[in-house]
């Protein structure tokens, strides 16, 4: 039931929004085509990128004028399948879910080429291995894939997953959590390991991509909708010219880059956004050729690793789930 009731309001909405991202007639000289973004989170350093192309006006020398939607209630992935957004940030796992349940929703851009995230800890906790779980309380966010990772990391290092006590942290930070609650959680070093590093706080990381190849899918991602692939190819091309050079702007930029994101969100950390931005900033285009390519060997690996773990109602079609088309300088989608 729930499956059919998003497909509906996919469909019922994008009837109504059927002209969003067409060209829109201004006042003014140019004809500015009206488009959103919806991130996945908060402001952090995975959305600097889209603030640069933002303010270095990027998006308007494609002719786009674009809004940055924070997230609500609703997520991004049911906004941008909606039709409620024409773009948003989102991540593999939550696109091959949505893929695998009908949702046309589609990935055009990896913000980050590998998997940054992990199981941390303080290193007063003594848990250097996944042996170490045992007898420790986790702290998770209630997902299901949470428990089916360390479940299957700890079975193939040969450990009791059973031994784990598992507690949802809700929206404790991770700081306060391991203080008071838990013993480790699963955070992207990017943000929540560089803030322990400006507190001063030791951690033991332990990487899932360092177990596991097929753990190292995208997150974030960029997408959109099928309809605006058919619909308005254009302006997706314009859309990812615009937001490939703000990420590239990043690459080669990252304390100028910075500053566009402090200066476009005040309330933000600035000194963490900076020591972010420094150890982000490589690992934006890593070692693929150009920022924003993803693999099918990578999509496959994740959908049939969650597959696996009965994390999925069916196999997905990989091919369908990202494109590459729309980087620029592309000749043609490798996928």
């Amino acid at each position: 039931m729930k499956k059919i009731l998003v497909v509906l309001c996919f469909l019922m909405i994008l009837a109504a929004c059927g002209d969003n991202g067409k060209a829109k007639e201004s006042k003014g000289e140019e004809n500015m085509k009206d488009v959103s973004i919806v991130l996945d989170w908060t402001p952090n350093t995975n959305h600097t990128g889209i603030y640069v192309a933002k303010e270095k006006g990027y998006f308007a020398d494609q002719g786009l004028n674009v809004e940055i939607i924070m997230p609500g209630e609703v997520g991004s992935n049911q906004l941008v399948a909606a039709g409620k957004a024409n773009f948003g940030v989102s991540y593999q796992e939550g696109v091959t879910e949505a893929r695998v349940q009908d949702v046309p929703i589609v990935s055009i851009a990896a913000v980050i080429q590998h998997n940054t995230s992990g199981f941390a800890s303080p290193k007063s906790k003594g848990i250097d291995s996944l042996k170490d779980f045992e007898d420790k309380t986790y702290g998770g966010y209630g997902a299901p894939v949470e428990k089916a990772i360390l479940s299957s990391l700890m079975k193939k290092a040969g450990a009791n997953f059973n031994k784990v006590d598992i507690v949802n942290m809700g929206n404790t930070d991770f700081f306060t959590a391991v203080k008071r609650d838990v013993d480790f959680a699963w955070i992207y070093y990017g943000w929540t390991g560089i803030e322990a590093e400006l507190r001063g706080v030791d951690l033991n990381m332990l990487y899932v991509t360092d177990y596991s190849k097929k753990l190292d899918y995208y997150t974030p991602v960029l997408m959109t909708n099928e309809h605006m692939i058919s619909e308005n190819p254009e302006t997706v091309s314009e859309f990812m010219a615009a937001v490939s050079k703000g990420y590239n702007f990043a690459i080669d930029y990252p304390e100028k880059s910075a500053e566009i994101l402090i200066n476009a969100v005040p309330e933000i950390d600035a000194e963490l956004v900076k020591a972010s931005q420094k150890w982000l900033s490589p690992k934006y285009q890593a070692d693929a050729d150009r920022w924003g390519v993803q693999e099918l060997e990578v999509w496959d690996n994740y959908a049939n690793w969650m597959y696996k773990n009965d994390l999925l109602d069916k196999k997905l079609n990989s091919k369908n789930a990202f494109t590459n088309k729309f980087l620029p300088n592309d000749e043609g989608d490798k996928s």
